[in-house]
């Protein structure tokens, strides 16, 4: 009897044993089941950030990248499992030490090569107790088209200054030489000529505001290129008749575009202007037209002193001259050919340049064909006609259209073009 109590005994202590061993050890494995895995956002924060539309990036306490948005990425804001720039970082530090919420606008490289920025509204928070978040919105494209509304409305004003300034001089030395009739006359056409200068200027900034308002596909129909044209060739003519330049025309096509027919005429009419203002006299302007792979297009050559690869870089900037001096001298405003840039862009086609230094300069507005019944049945309506060796942007010779003069129209009227 004693033998069976000791054995009792002891069985009872390894059986006692045994449960706290294995109670010890199912503590040790959850806490390295714990330890084990990965850091993970507070519930629902995944759903919400999700759906929130913006780039995001939630980093731990020692800043590495818990998760991030495919935006993020593509922006260069995270890179692997690193936040790249050191200004988000700074934001992080700040929020974790004060434990507020940070909001920056912050103007970043675009990727580790390159002059590439840009420009985003960063709002740091924290997210739980652990985690700190970084919401990014991109506002590069924002910014630049306020920093060009800005420029555009300091060239106004500067351009205005101007021929205002010129106006109120010349109308106080009319005031002192009311005696002199030669002095009198002079003045008054120098105010004439100012006041032309100044209702021209004021007319392409209507011009170009009422293009960037213009809704081509809400008011646009079938346009005739033929008749855009023959409209643009007419108010044209006065200004080259007083130089004595002829504008022939050469091809003509039956397919249609759609748009806006004034807005064409109107840029159309600019290309043309523009051609006869920087040509020498007696000389002529030259207008080819064809039809072919889906797009009209339409070249207005010159035969002036051509542009230089940097000129041609920045011609259709608002307000840019090639020759300031020069410019003023013809009553150009700057504003011409970035009128027909803006609208090549609204009818969905553009405006391409060739030219070399003293063997002029071609201009061509290409415009996609419209679609539909009216189209021609084949999509590509050149013309044969005869040709006249031209050289091309390849420095080899090039076929281009014989031009025909166009019929000059009685009472044409000139209008306030300008380039």
């Amino acid at each position: 009897m004693f033998i069976g109590l000791i054995a009792g005994l002891v069985g009872l202590a390894l059986g006692t044993f045994g449960v706290l061993a294995y109670r010890v050890s199912e503590k040790q494995r959850q806490l390295l089941d714990m330890d084990g895995d990965e850091p993970g956002l507070p519930d629902g924060a995944a759903e919400v950030l999700a759906v929130v539309g913006r780039a995001f990036v939630v980093v731990d306490a020692v800043d590495g990248v818990v998760r991030a948005s495919p935006a993020a990425y593509a922006y260069g804001l995270v890179r692997g499992h690193t936040v790249v720039h050191k200004e988000l970082l700074d934001m992080t530090a700040g929020v974790r030490r004060d434990g507020v919420i940070l909001e920056k606008k912050l103007e970043l490289p675009r990727g580790p090569l390159g002059q590439g920025t840009i420009i985003v509204q960063v709002r740091a928070a924290m997210l739980g107790e652990e985690y700190i978040l970084l919401l990014a919105d991109d506002r590069t494209e924002i910014t630049r088209t306020e920093e060009i509304r800005n420029d555009f409305v300091a060239n106004v004003s500067h351009e205005l200054k101007t021929p205002v300034g010129a106006i109120s001089l010349l109308a106080e030395a009319l005031e002192s030489s009311a005696d002199d009739e030669l002095a009198v006359r002079r003045f008054a056409k120098r105010m004439h000529k100012e006041s032309g200068r100044l209702a021209a200027l004021v007319q392409d900034i209507i011009e170009l505001s009422r293009l960037q308002g213009a809704s081509v596909v809400q008011q646009g129909g079938p346009v005739d290129v033929n008749a855009v044209i023959a409209e643009a060739v007419d108010r044209s003519q006065l200004p080259a008749e007083s130089k004595n330049i002829t504008i022939v025309v050469g091809g003509r096509t039956e397919e249609k575009v759609f748009g806006d027919q004034d807005l064409l005429v109107t840029a159309l009419r600019n290309l043309i202007d523009n051609a006869i203002r920087y040509s020498p006299p007696n000389t002529r302007v030259g207008i080819g037209v064809r039809s072919k792979e889906g797009l009209v297009s339409i070249s207005v050559t010159d035969q002036g002193e051509g542009l230089s690869a940097e000129d041609q870089e920045r011609v259709f900037e608002r307000f840019y001259r090639v020759d300031s001096a020069r410019s003023r001298h013809t009553g150009g405003t700057g504003l011409g050919l970035s009128i027909v840039k803006h609208v090549a862009s609204n009818h969905g086609g553009e405006v391409t340049l060739w030219s070399q230094p003293g063997q002029g300069s071609t201009f061509t507005l290409r415009l996609p064909e419209m679609e539909g019944p009216e189209a021609g049945p084949d999509g590509d309506t050149d013309l044969p006609s005869a040709t006249v060796p031209a050289t091309g942007p390849a420095g080899q010779a090039a076929e281009q259209p014989a031009v025909t003069p166009i019929p000059r129209a009685a009472g044409a009227k000139e209008r306030g073009a300008s380039a």
